[in-house]
């Protein structure tokens, strides 16, 4: 037992089994938790089964559960993450109060909850929806705060296929990832303020708000658009601006990321024609990863095209930052490691 009453953990226990804590044991269905439940007996140095899924617990089981949690002594089977993902990501600030997920697991549970929460809002793009994106993108920017080099594993995880939520999630994640390489030290040295962080993460995540304003059968054709539809299309940084209001999200950093997203270095983007450093860096930034995130994913009228190849076909193109398409091999390179 350590100093705290718990049972410590012994050597490669951890490397099998999750040991969970109240705060996780208190998100389950108290009766019918949704998956296995192991604890751990002292006297042989085993772990045995306390609760198989299907089922359930008497009111003094529980209790005895509780107790048993307090000193250590329950587990779950890391055989069982995707459930467990699953789970934690309908209450995503579990993640961090749970000392026992590895960094890599962590991701998994990001990128499960910020696609549903993207799915929602996208569905239903109304303040209620929007607050509760907002509170799991805060959970994010929390999470990174504290270390930013926790992005690595998230930036290892993108959606292959394209949708527009899958779409969202990638590029929000490698804008992100963009940034923060930009300029590591900025966070250490106190120069980005998490306000600051906060709003911009949202803005890399809702670049593209207005295409919820485009029907889907146009967002999801296979097939060439006509001049009509591609004039739709080309609506959307417009259309997301003027959500921003009704959305109570009118931040310089979110409005630079919705309307400024098409814009290109040359000047022929749209829809305001800026060029060079008229276009803010989040800006550049986001262009560029919107570009790039679509062609990594499979789209209903195109292939992927692997990682490395995009990165080295967008380096090449004048039409974006090459401060940001260098980074964005860079960080195409570490897929390979």
């Amino acid at each position: 037992m350590n100093a705290k009453g718990r049972m410590d953990v012994p050597d490669g226990l951890n490397e099998e089994y999750y040991q969970i804590s109240s705060d996780i044991l208190q998100s389950f269905n108290k009766f019918r938790p949704p998956l296995n439940i192991y604890m751990f007996k002292e006297q042989v140095g085993r772990i045995a089964p306390y609760y198989q899924v299907g089922g359930r617990l008497t009111k003094e089981q529980i209790e005895v559960l509780a107790n048993m949690v307090k000193e250590g002594l329950i587990f779950v089977s890391r055989n069982d993450h995707p459930v467990y993902v699953k789970h934690i990501a309908y209450q995503l600030d579990l993640v961090l109060v749970d000392r026992n997920l590895k960094e890599r697991e962590i991701a998994d549970i990001f990128l499960e909850a910020l696609t549903m929460r993207m799915n929602e809002f996208f569905d239903q793009p109304v303040a209620a929806v929007k607050e509760k994106l907002w509170t799991d993108l805060m959970v994010l920017t929390e999470y990174l705060w504290n270390d930013v080099y926790r992005i690595k594993a998230l930036s290892k995880r993108l959606h292959t296929e394209h949708s527009l939520a899958n779409h969202s999630v990638n590029c929000g994640i490698l804008a992100l990832t963009i940034f923060i390489r930009q300029k590591p030290e900025a966070f250490a040295n106190g120069d980005i303020t998490r306000n600051h962080f906060d709003r911009l993460t949202v803005g890399f995540f809702l670049h593209d708000l207005g295409m919820t304003k485009i029907p889907a059968f146009i967002r999801e054709k296979p097939k060439p658009l006509t001049t009509d539809e591609r004039a739709k299309i080309d609506k959307h940084p417009g259309l997301g601006y003027e959500m921003l209001g009704k959305l109570d999200l009118k931040y310089k950093e979110i409005e630079a990321c919705v309307i400024e997203h098409h814009e290109r270095i040359n000047g022929k983007g749209y829809p305001q024609k800026k060029s060079g450093r008229d276009i803010s860096k989040l800006g550049r930034i986001i262009a560029a990863v919107d570009s790039y995130c679509a062609m990594i994913s499979k789209r209903p009228y195109a292939e992927a095209i692997d990682p490395l190849k995009a990165a080295a076909l967008i380096s090449r193109d004048p039409l974006y930052d090459p401060e940001v398409t260098k980074l964005i091999q860079a960080w195409a390179l570490t897929l390979k490691k």
